[in-house]
């Protein structure tokens, strides 16, 4: 008789354990002038995300709009330790903050919100699809996860063209799970890409909590197999992301290819305007609201250094009214002519 032959051996490797990871990164030291910045950054994403909240319940935005309250200290303290010249940004759905603290004119943000044609993509993108090809901002896009491997593209192209920029692309705790996110964290790491993964992990993808959606909710992690390196970040402090965006920029800068950040933020409403959020509490929200708020985080420095109330109230005034003038001016312009629907389908290049 034949003998079974024995059962064969699994030789696995023993696990890396001296890779070169970033340094932990420390709070960034703001002067009471960047305090300021960030302060009025961060509270007009908030008031201008009120605003367009309003304008929605009035009929005056159609389609689908997700508000960014609560997440203002990611976008602010990211993006603003980017070079302008050169680095490109690119996000899901979710964008308004992202253009806003982009510097981008509020008026052609909430004109493009109402669908006109003074809007920064002529009216046509709505609330999900803004594109800024001068403030080097891609978008603005539907498709859940779909900007990752874009991201990843433009940074192929910073890297092909030797231009010295960086991509930061943002996506969700939700979009993490897609599967284009891993083909291109493989591809990033492969060709040692400059690019920033960033992962706002808001804790709720639609209505579903991340704990029960991954099997590693501890997202930073997401790139090990691919041996990207991840820091987890408190997503509430400004000056967390301003310190956590420095060290990865400088890993990424030396040529050692991409990172993930992950963003430990909360967003108050509902996943888009059409959501009543039954899947958690009021008083989850409310705890949130006031242990973490980012922008009461950022007062609170503010108040150690001196400034006053009067002069935050100073900064609230001048930032309503800059709302109001957007949505004044969004309501006064006109919608695209009809030809419209016909222009920008196709580029020819030669």
């Amino acid at each position: 008789m034949a003998k079974t032959p024995p059962p064969a051996r699994a030789i696995a490797e023993p696990p890396i354990t001296n890779r070169e990871r970033p340094a932990e990164p420390k709070p960034y030291e703001a002067s009471k002038d960047e305090l300021l910045e960030m302060y009025r950054q961060m509270l007009l994403i908030r008031r201008f995300e009120e605003k367009a909240g309003q304008l929605y319940g009035l009929g005056l935005i159609g389609g689908f709009c997700h508000l960014y309250i609560g997440q203002e200290a990611v976008a602010v303290g990211l993006q603003s330790a980017l070079n302008g010249d050169t680095d490109s940004v690119i996000t899901g759905y979710r964008d308004h903050g992202h253009m806003l603290a982009y510097g981008i004119d509020p008026k052609v943000i909430m004109a493009e919100l109402t669908g006109r044609n003074s809007g920064i993509s002529k009216g046509k993108g709505g609330s999900m699809h803004m594109f800024s090809t001068e403030h080097k901002f891609y978008g603005g896009h539907g498709i859940v996860g779909a900007q990752v491997s874009l991201g990843t593209g433009l940074a192929f192209k910073h890297k092909y063209s030797n231009d010295g920029g960086v991509c930061m692309a943002y996506f969700g705790d939700g979009a993490s799970n897609q599967g284009q996110v891993y083909e291109s964290f493989n591809m990033a790491e492969l060709w040692k890409l400059p690019i920033i993964f960033v992962i706002e992990n808001n804790q709720y993808a639609m209505g579903t909590s991340v704990n029960r959606a991954s099997a590693e909710d501890q997202l930073y992690r997401r790139g090990e197999s691919f041996r990207i390196p991840g820091i987890q970040v408190d997503g509430m402090d400004v000056l967390a992301c301003r310190g956590a965006a420095e060290e990865a920029l400088a890993w990424v800068r030396a040529g050692k290819g991409p990172i993930i950040l992950e963003m430990k933020t909360y967003r108050y409403r509902g996943h888009s305007m059409s959501d009543p959020a039954k899947y958690r509490t009021r008083d989850e929200v409310q705890a949130v609201r006031d242990k973490s708020d980012p922008i009461d985080h950022v007062k609170a420095l503010l108040d150690a250094q001196g400034v006053t109330e009067a002069d935050l109230k100073s900064i609230e005034q001048q930032i309503r009214k800059t709302v109001n003038e957007a949505a004044d001016f969004a309501e006064q312009t006109p919608e695209p002519d009809a030809a419209e629907l016909y222009t920008d389908v196709l580029v020819e290049s030669y």
